[in-house]
């Protein structure tokens, strides 16, 4: 029980800061047709529904692709389909808003769903549909005349805003109403993509019968920059079609302003709260820039860097530090951040008559121990190094002597320390010493 209890409160503490981070921002998730039928689907709109207790803003734009085509197949007509767009006639259409509106009124009712002993017991959630999305005809594209197959003509952002506002859930399906009063099939990729960046969302967030994109080696690749995706999708022609829609939507949200574009499982329990709410996630994520910036220690960082080093400290690893002495010293370390979460930091102590330096107070997350994190903090302190004149870095440890050894270091006695240092060596505490030559 004690057990179970240290892990709950664990995962609150560590849940804070992304509740936070999160909460007033817009989020736009693409709920494709696959996710809908899908068994988990009920764990997803309860996902959906916390997120909104949680002071989360939501646009949830909604596809029925498969549930159209079965439709389709049961009225005996053939779903015809160029460069991805359907060609919707006058029957298929009547078929598409049947199947529609009746995912609309689905979803709206697990939104509803507010029973004691449910998930969303006391949500009282408003969900709020109307023409949000002004449609006009794809018309006629190489000699392809798609019909009622629309595209977008503008997004009513002013109303969006104004129901987000109130506090309720934006809900928009793939029908969208013309000027001229009529009806057209719309991607729904293509909503949600224009609906996030006329939004300025914080998130786009897509789903897909895998745990995102995954390498040659079927390994989730946790983060991807539109240009490395753009080939990923050139060199994987095999890919479904509604991923395919997506992750394209994906490139064009980040280029055009949303920070950042989530894809992950509908197959997965709890997958949306993972992938939002833990430092590494569960799928992947499309974003401009790293979501990890390596950058100078500031005095808002010393209660994250304090967190950091003080298991370490007391292990015997590092030497104590008081919040007075990194206080005055806080110009000396840098960081890597990671969503606002310190994951690492270093220190460079310089001693300019020497022309050394002394590496020291380096520290990564558990998390983050078997990734390069500590490199990447090795290579910025011998940058710096070398741009105010350093020769040489040392560092005095007691525990991970083989890992300088392969970054370079080599051993070396306290007649090589600057002066000051050799004064005050801990001789009790007999730490190695190790040299790095630049």
């Amino acid at each position: 029980m004690k057990e179970r209890t240290t892990e709950l409160v664990h995962g609150f503490r560590h849940a804070v800061p992304y509740i936070n981070t999160h909460r007033n921002k817009i989020f736009v998730i693409m709920l494709n047709g696959e996710a809908i039928k899908h068994k988990n689907f009920y764990n997803i709109i309860n996902d959906i529904g916390l997120l909104h207790s949680l002071g989360i803003r939501l646009v949830i734009v909604y596809g029925a692709r498969p549930q159209i085509n079965t439709s389709l197949k049961k009225n005996n007509i053939q779903a015809e389909y160029y460069q991805y767009n359907r060609i919707t006639d006058i029957y298929s259409l009547e078929l598409i808003k049947k199947e529609a509106g009746s995912l609309q009124l689905e979803i709206i009712a697990r939104l509803s769903m507010s029973l004691n002993n449910t998930p969303l017991q006391g949500a009282n959630i408003n969900v709020v549909s109307g023409n949000f999305v002004i449609a006009q005809p794809l018309g006629v594209k190489d000699g392809i005349d798609y019909i009622y197959t629309g595209c977008i003509r503008r997004i009513e952002k002013d109303a969006i805003v104004h129901q987000l506002n109130n506090k309720n859930i934006v809900l928009i399906g793939p029908i969208a109403a013309s000027v001229t009063g009529e009806n057209f099939n719309l991607l729904s990729e293509d909503i949600a993509t224009k609906i996030a960046i006329s939004l300025q969302a914080e998130k786009m967030i897509g789903f897909c019968n895998e745990q995102g994109i995954t390498n040659s080696y079927g390994e989730v690749i946790s983060e991807i920059f539109p240009k490395k995706l753009k080939e990923f999708l050139k060199n994987n022609q095999e890919i479904k079609k509604s991923t395919v829609l997506f992750l394209r939507g994906a490139i064009k949200a980040c280029q055009n302003g949303v920070k950042r574009s989530h894809f992950i499982s509908y197959q997965e329990n709890g997958a949306l709260l993972q992938e939002l709410f833990s430092r590494e996630g569960i799928g992947t994520q499309i974003v401009m820039e790293s979501s990890e910036k390596i950058l100078h220690a500031k005095v808002n960082d010393i209660g994250g860097i304090i967190e950091l080093i003080r298991p370490l400290e007391k292990a015997g690893i590092l030497v104590y530090r008081s919040r007075k002495q990194l206080e005055t010293e806080i110009d000396k370390f840098i960081i890597i951040k990671r969503e606002n979460l310190i994951i690492a930091c270093v220190a460079l102590y310089v001693f300019k008559k020497e022309k050394i330096g002394e590496m020291a107070c380096l520290a990564v997350h558990p998390d983050y121990r078997k990734s390069s994190r500590g490199q990447l903090l090795l290579r910025a302190i011998e940058n710096q190094s070398l741009k105010i004149g350093l020769k040489k870095i040392f560092v005095m440890t007691t525990c991970s002597i083989h890992w300088f050894q392969e970054n370079g270091f080599v051993p070396v006695n306290i007649d090589s320390l600057p002066k000051i240092k050799r004064k005050i060596y801990n001789h009790q505490r007999k730490s190695k010493i190790l040299m790095l030559y630049l």
